[in-house]
């Protein structure tokens, strides 16, 4: 065989085996970070990072195939959420998924360059976490919970269900942004429904106990429970509560309802963990979040209880259960 025969001959086998071999290096490790805001034997909380973790399969992403997950459970406790931010921008993986205002905020504290992918926050633009909803800026994007616009509807579909009530409880954390906002838009039309209100902070269990057997003690009363973590905490309390007291109640979100109480209205929050996988998949792959618009919710479902309302000796109106999207016998 001639010289430069072989040389060619030998720089083909090169190339192949090097081809070979880079085709048989395993795909690289990526990390994303996850920091609930519900705690690890929250059934609800299981379920959104389960739906997350499923659409992140169906993109290509495995946890311990391709992509290793780091979740951290902080409940409702703001401190031990500071503490988990902290540990998991240590870790230094390439995308964060956080749950609600307080999460994000603890992570912006510690970093401006790794990516974070938000959800049910209320007032993203509010909180500062981002400039404007259309072009986020900086290192933070996701999705919102609702507009303070919702809690408006809740007022009037308690006062549909009832329509001889007088006087609302509003259960709120007086201490967020949203707990104000919230609050603030329910206040802002309660007189053209003839309603007073009566807002119950929800720090301490046994000052929601007193308040609300205190309030129910007079005729013609109702329950909002607004949207904020603590009344996720301490949904077990206040369903038996408001049951045990025979007052009618509206709630933000419908896994109170599964739990037994009355009637809610507001996003599909479980689909907007599998929104939130699509983001993070973008980041994975390349895209900035300071490219991706902040985005609302696409889906609102209202969920009534009818043996609750039962119970209670309601006789709801055709009108709201014709709007139901789910009806729980």
């Amino acid at each position: 065989m001639k010289r430069r025969a072989f040389v060619t001959l030998l720089g083909g086998a090169a190339v192949a085996w090097l081809a070979a071999a880079r085709a048989q290096q395993p795909e690289r490790m990526r990390k994303v970070g996850v920091l609930m805001n519900s705690s690890a034997d929250d059934s609800n909380g299981q379920r959104r990072l389960a739906t997350f973790l499923q659409k992140l399969e169906e993109l290509g992403w495995s946890d311990g195939r391709n992509v290793r997950i780091e979740t951290r459970w902080a409940g409702a406790e703001v401190e031990r959420g500071r503490e988990y931010a902290a540990e998991l921008i240590r870790l230094a993986p390439d995308v964060i998924l956080a749950s609600n205002a307080p999460s994000v905020s603890a992570l912006q504290q510690g970093t401006r360059t790794l990516p974070i992918v938000f959800v049910a926050v209320a007032d993203p633009v509010g909180s500062g976490l981002v400039a404007s909803l259309g072009r986020p800026g900086g290192n933070v994007t996701g999705f919102t919970l609702f507009e303070y616009a919702i809690s408006v509807k809740w007022l009037e579909m308690l006062k549909e269900m009832a329509p001889r009530l007088t006087r609302v409880a509003v259960l709120r954390d007086p201490t967020i942004a949203t707990g104000i906002g919230q609050f603030g838009a329910i206040q802002s039309v309660a007189p053209s429904h003839g309603v007073e209100l009566r807002p119950v902070d929800l720090r301490d269990p046994r000052e929601i106990e007193s308040t609300l057997t205190a309030f129910a003690r007079e005729p013609n009363g109702g329950v909002i429970v607004s949207a904020n973590p603590l009344a996720t905490r301490h949904r077990t309390l206040i369903i038996t509560l408001v049951a045990r007291l025979q007052v009618p109640a509206v709630y933000a979100f419908r896994f109170f309802v599964d739990d037994g109480g009355l009637i809610s209205y507001g996003p599909d929050i479980i689909n907007e963990y599998r929104r939130a996988a699509e983001y993070v998949d973008r980041m994975l792959r390349g895209e900035k979040p300071s490219d991706l618009p902040v985005q609302a919710p696409t889906k609102y479902e209202l969920v009534i209880n009818l043996k609750t309302a039962k119970a209670l000796g309601l006789k709801l109106p055709a009108t709201v259960l014709a709007r139901a999207d789910e009806v729980i016998e």
